[in-house]
């Protein structure tokens, strides 16, 4: 009916404008077709729903791999960030898994993506998978590769997998014989998690007890430092390497770098991260060889015997030393900063690795022949006491990519909600490349108490 009326207001037009009518005409007959199509649904175009857990730089850098790759994508967040909600929805009001399960379900969610170990450690996978919800992530017993330091040590060594030497504690006054019997420089460690925080090196008996008090009088973790483990002090070249497993083979990203301290220089206390490089330039060929005999097939091997296998990611925190690699830990999920440093470098699709995972496919990741380097924005007194509410500015100035952490819009202006504020990275055919360009994106933020190391691929 429409294109008859049309034709009909064609016939008074003059010479000149019969052109631009035939034009409109058959645009017009172009959308009554795909109109018509699509009450007959005929097309039955589905949108993927992608529910992401945490509230990070990751889950930011998550969401906006994703929409890069399909700009159709429906994104939900719990409990998300200012940046987050951006790109998707951040949901409230949802503070149990069984909540985020109801939610999924009413919802229509297609794949859940689990960013933060909390998560994982209050069994949101198992949950899911029980009302047959398609998420990423181990359930509760693989998960406690993660949050149970003294689980993982277990393994690794039942496995065979190259470790530093330790001794597990499960009362203070035991702790502290050994260490006043000991001279050596050591590494203290919350057999839980404690937000990357865990972690105590201490290089003279003084740091070594102070650490240990801390833990496990002072209960400065909680219940994460109810028992301890105090390791064997390596010095060398920390490694990150994130693999994404299909519950039959693990398949490693490319290598990363993190700078864990607080201080320049690797000094101060342990944070959940303050940057990240990649690709990490102390990974060659011959440690790889030693990373995959000594440690990625011996997990594997444990993994599927053990029947820990899962859907997701798994993290290898490693130390390389005199051309050997050793395992520190595992993380069950991607890492943050490395994941903001990883995914502006990754060419595939990141939904259909997802996908393919679920389906037990074989999967090929092709990454940028570039490098990039990550800087965290944070608050100062991160990571123990710091202030919040101060205004940032210089984001909109900005250029991709960049990802919100711990920040927030209030009353259209950005506001500091956590210690990890933001991270900044930049992309560069060298590290030095990339780390100028990370650090000239750095000096157009400003809030008040700001910190970052400058230091970050150095």
């Amino acid at each position: 009916m429409k294109l008859l009326v049309l034709v009909k207001y064609v016939l008074f037009f003059n010479q000149e404008d019969l052109y631009v009518m035939k034009s409109l005409l058959k645009l017009v007959m172009i959308m009554e077709l795909l109109w018509l199509l699509l009450e007959k649904d005929i097309l039955n175009i589905k949108i993927m729903k992608i529910l992401v857990l945490g509230s990070g730089g990751r889950e930011h850098a998550i969401g906006k791999k994703l929409l890069e790759d399909d700009h159709s994508i429906h994104l939900y967040f719990y409990p998300g960030n200012g940046g987050t909600s951006l790109i998707g929805k951040n949901i409230e009001n949802h503070h149990t898994t069984l909540d985020l399960c109801f939610f999924a379900k009413k919802n229509a969610i297609d794949i859940t993506i689990v960013g933060s170990e909390t998560f994982l450690l209050e069994g949101v996978v198992d949950i899911f998978k029980y009302f047959g919800l398609k998420i990423v992530g181990p359930h509760y017993l693989a998960a406690k590769l993660e949050g149970n330091r003294i689980f993982a040590k277990s393994f690794m060594k039942k496995y065979g997998i190259r470790t530093p030497k330790y001794n597990i504690f499960f009362c203070y006054e035991k702790a502290m014989n050994f260490l006043k019997k000991n001279e050596n420089s050591v590494a203290i460690k919350t057999n839980g998690i404690a937000a990357g925080k865990g972690v105590f090196l201490a290089h003279n008996q003084n740091d070594a007890i102070k650490a240990l008090k801390n833990i496990m009088i002072k209960k400065k973790f909680g219940k994460s430092g109810n028992q301890i483990i105090i390791e064997e002090f390596l010095q060398g070249k920390e490694a990150s390497i994130i693999s994404i497993f299909n519950g039959k083979e693990i398949i490693p990203f490319l290598s990363a770098k993190d700078y864990k301290k607080i201080g320049e220089n690797e000094k101060g206390l342990n944070t959940g991260g303050m940057g990240a490089i990649v690709p990490n330039p102390y990974w060659t060929n011959s440690i790889w060889i030693d990373f995959k005999k000594n440690i990625l097939e011996p997990t594997l091997e444990g993994l599927i015997i053990e029947k820990l296998t899962f859907f997701g990611f798994l993290y290898f925190g490693l130390m390389i030393t005199y051309n050997k690699v050793y395992l520190l830990e595992y993380n069950t999920r991607i890492g943050d900063p490395e994941a903001q440093t990883l995914f502006p470098l990754m060419k595939s699709n990141f939904l259909n690795i997802i996908q393919s995972t679920f389906q037990h496919k074989k999967i090929f990741i092709d990454w940028k022949k570039l490098c990039s380097c990550c800087v965290v924005l944070s608050s100062i007194g991160y990571p123990e006491k710091y202030e919040s509410g101060k205004i940032i500015s210089g984001l909109n100035s900005l250029k991709e990519p960049f990802y919100i952490a711990g920040a927030k819009i209030e009353q259209e202006k950005w506001i500091t909600s956590s210690g990890r504020v933001m991270n900044v990275v930049g992309i560069g055919n060298s590290i030095q490349e990339a780390r100028k360009k990370a650090y000239d994106q750095v000096q157009k933020i400003q809030f008040d108490n700001l910190y970052f190391r400058k230091d970050i691929g150095l």
